[in-house]
């Protein structure tokens, strides 16, 4: 019986060699393997394995998040907000808001800066105004307009369901028709108070009592209005004056157009369908050229605060006419 032949250590340590050598990576073959039927390595029963379980898991997850979704949208109401004045963000202090605004290249900007002799120098001013007053002109332009503006008046207020007209055309000289005046170097600026839904002012409407802030022009109106026109004292007073004692003497005359203030009978806001603020037009009939004026505009009514700090109830910008 012959011995077994010793294998020599070299071709040993080859053999082990070759067994450790990893195979070389496969991409089309790890895609789909040809030989075993295999997709990135599993074969189609793994592939429909996973496949139920993502689709159930992520089906019931949907679900969980649609009923979630339904039943926080019962809890709301499409024109009433959930949370009201006090307890609401906003508040229950209106602010005060002023058109035309600066380019929106200069948004943060409330100066009001033009020639009054060139037409291509205040057109954006006027412009502006154009397209901020385009809903007031075109009720089809704001949505469930139209049928149901009412011709409001301090004894006749607006039925349910109805919105109360704000009639602009007759504004002159605060119409688009006469350029809204910037081009006589006598602009036109246009007040809206912030909406505050539920909110219902506390009216100045007699001439005692006001307070000692209020300036003496505003004063001698009231008491104007009160002897004249009582039925209109029910309205949120507007005043703008120069904020320093330079920019009253600057500023010249004002006019209001139609009244000066927002009528009662627009508030509350409750959202109703095709609703625009009313709006009160600033004439500045004679400010003086070539210098900045600063203008604060304020709102009176007894539950509406003044802070210049905050621009609380009020609105500043400067005015400068080249």
């Amino acid at each position: 019986m012959s011995k077994p032949v010793p294998l020599s250590p070299s071709f040993v340590d080859e053999d082990l060699h070759n067994l450790r050598k990893p195979k070389p990576f496969n991409l089309a073959q790890f895609l789909y393997n040809s030989e075993d039927g295999t997709v990135m390595g599993r074969n189609r029963s793994s592939w429909a394995k996973i496949g139920i379980f993502y689709v159930a898991f992520y089906g019931v997850l949907a679900a969980l998040v649609a009923i979630c979704m339904w039943a926080f949208f019962q809890t709301l109401d499409p024109r009433i907000p959930k949370w009201t004045l006090d307890r609401s963000l906003i508040g229950t202090n209106p602010g005060l808001g002023f058109r035309p605004l600066p380019p929106v290249d200069n948004v943060e900007s409330t100066l009001i800066w033009y020639k009054g002799t060139q037409h291509e120098n205040y057109k954006h001013w006027t412009d502006s105004l154009d397209e901020f007053l385009a809903v007031y002109k075109v009720p089809g332009l704001t949505p469930g307009r139209g049928q149901n503006i009412y011709n409001c008046d301090y004894n006749q207020p607006p039925p349910k369901g109805q919105v109360c007209d704000v009639d602009i055309k007759t504004w002159s000289p605060c119409t688009k028709e006469n350029n809204y005046s910037y081009h006589k170097s006598a602009p036109c600026i246009f007040l809206k108070l912030n909406k505050i839904y539920g909110w219902v002012p506390e009216y100045y409407n007699t001439s005692q009592n006001l307070p000692v802030s209020m300036p003496l022009s505003l004063k001698t109106y009231i008491a104007e209005v009160e002897k004249t026109q009582p039925e209109k004292l029910n309205t949120i007073w507007v005043s703008c004056e120069g904020e320093n004692p330079a920019d009253q003497e600057n500023i010249g005359a004002v006019n209001y157009l139609p009244i000066r203030g927002f009528p009662g009978y627009f508030y509350p806001y409750q959202n109703s369908e095709g609703y625009l603020s009313p709006l009160v037009a600033v004439h500045f009939q004679r400010p003086k050229r070539g210098i900045i004026i600063n203008v604060e505009c304020k709102a009176w009514a007894r539950n509406i605060l003044h802070d210049r700090k905050d621009r609380i109830g009020s609105v500043h910008y400067e005015l400068l006419i080249d």
